[in-house]
C-alpha cells in the first residue's frame, strides 16, 4: 500500500514551547519551523532521525543540487490532505539549510575557506507537530500507511506527554503581544537575556574594525564607480564565545523578534536559530514560485510620530528604492531561466513591513515553473538569493569574496522545508544566530550602492544584529 501523510488532531489546545521542551529539546536532531507569524501562523516541531551534509553527499561523489534532486525523484508518498484534513504547510520531508557557500555549484565561483559550518544540512522528517499560532489547535503528521504498529505507539506516546502539559497562556499575556513603548517593540526583561546559558556581558567580538568596514564599504563604491557592479551586499560578522543553550536563545529570539519566518535548526552540534524577514522561495505542488526580496532598512522609532516618519523616510528615499529595485529585476532575471514565458512579473513593488526593531522594503516576484523543470532548477537558478550578494550576481560574489576574505557559513544562504507534496518554503538565513560548541557568530550587513553614506551603513550592520546580541546576553 502506497505510503500518504496520516494526520491526527488533538483534543485540546498544545502551548508549543512547551511541547517542544518537553519532547525534543535534547534531542540530537531537532526542528522547529514557524510560518506566517504570531497569531496567524502554523509552528512545525518535532525531531529527525537522519540527517545528510553538504560534506557527505560530496564524499558519495554528487553536488548538493544533484542529490536533492535524486532524493526528491525517489519520494512515492501521497502527500495531499484528505477529507477533514488541513491542505498546505509543511507536509512532511526534508528540513534544512542551504550555506551561501553553495554558489560553488550554482556560480561556479570558487568560494573561500575555511568553513566553520557545513555547506548544508538537510534532516528527513516523517513525523511531526503542527500547532495553530493564536488559538493552540494541533494535529499529528505523519509519514506511514495507517495508524497501527510503531506509529500507534509514536501517537500514544505522543499524545500522553502532551496531556500533562499546561494550556497555552491567553494570547494578550504572551511576551510577542507586551510593549514598552509606541513603537511596538516588545518588552524584554532582565531575566529574558540573563537566562541564557554564558549570561549578560558576553564581549561580541566583530570581524571587522569600524574602519575596515568603511574601507570595504568605500572599495564597494568605488568598484560601482567603475562598472564592475551596480549594487553589493557587504557583511561582517559578529562572534560571542561561550556556552550557549540554543533552545533557551531561541525561545528569547522569538519572543524579542517575532517573524514570519523563525527557525530553530539543530543537528551535528550546529543550532540556527533564525528570525528572518524575508522569504527567498515558496513553491506550490502546482509550480507557482514566488520570491520576496527586501533591500531597504530603518529602525523603529521611540514615539508613534518619529515611527512613522522613519517608515515614510524608507518609502521616499532615492537610494533604498534604487537598491530595491535592481535586485527585483535580478530576481525576475534569475526566475525567467525556469519559468514559462510571460508568466514572470513583479506583484508587488516597495512595499514598507514593520517588525519589532525595523522597517523594511520589500517587493515581490513570482512566475510559474516551465515544464521540464522542477522546484530543485528554482532553487539552484536563484541560490545565492541577490538580496545577499548584488547585481550583477557573478560580479558581485567575485568582488564580496574578494573584500570579506572569509566565508560567511550559513548566514546569506536559506533555511526551511521541502515538503512531500512538492511544495517548498525557504527564507533567507538573516537575523539568525549559529551555535556551536565553540560560542556563537551572527551575520549581518546591508546593500552598497553608489549613493551609500558610509557612516549610515557601518550602523545599520549594527542595528540588524542588536536584538540577536541582546538575546545572547552579549554587549
Amino acid at each position: 500500500m502506497r505510503e500518504r501523510v496520516l494526520e491526527w488532531p488533538l483534543p485540546g489546545p498544545v502551548d508549543a514551547e512547551a511541547a517542544f521542551s518537553t519532547l525534543w529539546r535534547d534531542a540530537p536532531a531537532a526542528f522547529w519551523l514557524d510560518t506566517g507569524g504570531p497569531g496567524s501562523g502554523t509552528s512545525y516541531l518535532g525531531a529527525a532521525a537522519w540527517t545528510v551534509t553538504a560534506e557527505e553527499i560530496r564524499e558519495a561523489g554528487q553536488e548538493v543540487f544533484a542529490w536533492l534532486r535524486a532524493e526528491r525523484g525517489r519520494w512515492d508518498v501521497n502527500a495531499r490532505a484528505g477529507a477533514g484534513e488541513r491542505p498546505g504547510g509543511f507536509r512532511l520531508g526534508l528540513v534544512g539549510w542551504l550555506g551561501y557557500e553553495l554558489f560553488e555549484e550554482t556560480l561556479g565561483v570558487p568560494a573561500p575557506l575555511p568553513r566553520r559550518y557545513p555547506d548544508a544540512l538537510f534532516m528527513r522528517v516523517d513525523r511531526a507537530l503542527a500547532v495553530e499560532h493564536g488559538t493552540g489547535e494541533a494535529r499529528l503528521l505523519a509519514r506511514g500507511t495507517d495508524w497501527t504498529g510503531e506509529l500507534a505507539a509514536w501517537r500514544d506516546a505522543t499524545l500522553a506527554a502532551l496531556a500533562s502539559l499546561p494550556f497555552p497562556r491567553p494570547a494578550a499575556e504572551t511576551v510577542e503581544n507586551r510593549h514598552d513603548d509606541a513603537s511596538g517593540a516588545p518588552a524584554v526583561s532582565e531575566s529574558d537575556v540573563l537566562g541564557v546559558r554564558g549570561g549578560a556581558g558576553e564581549v561580541v567580538r566583530w570581524r571587522y574594525t569600524d574602519d575596515e568596514y568603511a574601507a570595504m564599504i568605500r572599495a564597494c563604491k568605488q568598484a560601482i564607480a567603475d562598472g564592475d557592479a551596480y549594487v553589493l551586499c557587504l557583511t561582517t560578522e559578529a562572534t560571542v564565545d561561550g556556552a550557549f543553550d540554543p533552545w533557551e536563545a531561541y525561545r528569547r529570539v522569538r519572543r524579542t523578534s517575532p517573524s514570519h519566518h523563525g527557525a530553530f535548526l539543530r543537528a551535528d552540534g550546529i543550532a540556527l536559530l533564525s528570525a528572518s524577514p524575508e522569504q527567498f522561495l515558496s513553491i506550490a505542488p502546482d509550480g507557482w514560485v514566488a520570491t520576496k526580496p527586501i533591500k531597504g532598512t530603518r529602525p523603529r522609532g521611540a514615539t508613534p510620530d518619529e515611527d512613522a516618519a522613519l517608515r515614510e523616510e524608507l518609502r521616499a528615499s532615492e537610494k533604498e528604492r534604487a537598491e530595491n529595485v535592481m535586485i527585483v529585476d535580478l530576481m525576475r532575471n534569475d526566475l525567467s531561466r525556469v519559468a514559462e514565458v510571460g508568466t514572470v512579473e513583479v506583484t508587488e513593488l516597495l512595499d514598507v513591513e514593520t517588525y519589532p526593531h525595523v522597517h523594511q522594503l520589500v517587493s515581490t516576484v513570482s512566475g510559474r515553473l516551465a515544464p521540464g523543470f522542477d522546484a530543485v532548477d528554482a532553487i539552484a537558478s536563484c541560490f545565492p538569493a541577490g538580496s545577499m550578494t548584488g547585481a550583477p550576481k557573478h560580479s558581485a560574489v567575485t568582488i564580496l569574496s574578494r573584500l570579506e576574505r572569509r566565508s560567511r557559513g550559513i548566514y546569506s544562504g536559506a533555511f526551511g522545508y521541502l515538503g512531500l507534496d512538492g511544495a517548498v518554503d525557504l527564507a533567507m538565513t538573516i537575523r539568525s544566530i549559529v551555535i556551536d560548541a565553540e560560542g556563537a557568530q551572527i551575520g549581518t550587513g546591508g546593500g552598497i550602492t553608489a549613493l551609500s553614506d558610509v557612516v549610515e551603513e557601518v550602523e545599520e550592520t549594527r542595528l540588524k544584529a542588536r536584538a540577536l546580541l541582546g538575546a545572547l546576553g552579549a554587549r
